[in-house]
């Protein structure tokens, strides 16, 4: 999900050079340490769990905010899909940008409101 009215050269300028991957590389594994989330500049990211595809990221989308939120170990593995370029937050940025942007706050709170609804069951 990309993040409406967010500037992602900024996100991308938040103190760490942009990284690449190749097709099939890991970004990171389920139960890795999360000490950043990451913004899609270009390509794609897919995001498994239990070795199923649940999300497929384009530029603008996000992940691995959850990590940062709650300290916790990743809850899902992140491959790059095509050649792609992210920008990489850490927690210190983040911090930053949800105390000085509010709309970054309410852009994260909305994609994982989102990827919640998409995970429950409709009955």
């Amino acid at each position: 999900m990309a993040i409406p009215g967010i500037d992602l050269n900024m996100l991308a300028n938040a103190g760490f050079p942009a990284v690449s991957f190749e097709p099939g590389a890991r970004i990171f594994a389920e139960g890795d340490k999360g000490d950043h989330m990451y913004v899609v500049r270009s390509g794609e990211v897919e995001i498994t769990r239990d070795g199923k595809v649940v999300e497929t990221l384009s530029p603008g989308g996000i992940f691995g905010e959850m990590a940062l939120i709650d300290g916790s170990p990743r809850s899902a593995t992140a491959r790059a899909k095509t050649p792609c370029e992210l920008a990489p937050i850490n927690e210190k940025s983040f911090l930053f940008f949800v105390h000085e942007t509010p709309y970054f706050a309410i852009a994260v709170m909305r994609t994982l409101a989102e990827r919640l609804r998409r995970s429950v069951p409709r009955g």
